[in-house]
């Protein structure tokens, strides 16, 4: 089975990370593309434009950030292509812009990526 790794886009890569992929919709600011050392950029699953916004970040408010980006992610195709990729890889690591390690989209995303994995 896949292992999925976070890791924000302003730490630096390692050989460990695996097959790194962008998930956010917006690029990091201050990154290049040889900083980033990225293998794919996966735009299509990273929450949608309005999501993102009307959440802000707000600690507060991640559960019903977290509901609404599942519910999302639910009706998403380019999950199922996603998966595919994940399958042939045994580590991958989300790398994501967000200041806050814990609470932000790419956690929700890997813990749907490993139900979806899982079939739980």
């Amino acid at each position: 089975m896949t292992k999925i790794l976070l890791k924000r886009a302003y730490a630096e890569p390692s050989a460990a990370d695996g097959y790194r992929v962008l998930v956010d919709r917006l690029w990091p600011r201050g990154q290049s593309k040889i900083k980033l050392q990225l293998d794919q950029w996966a735009k299509s699953i990273a929450p949608s434009t309005d999501l993102r916004k009307g959440w802000d970040h707000d600690e507060d408010r991640f559960e019903e950030f977290a509901t609404y980006y599942r519910k999302e992610l639910n009706q998403n195709p380019g999950v199922d292509e996603f998966l595919e990729v994940l399958d042939q890889h045994p580590v991958v690591t989300l790398v994501f812009g967000a200041k806050n390690e814990q609470i932000n989209h790419a956690v929700v995303l890997r813990d749907y990526l490993l139900e979806q994995l899982t079939g739980s």
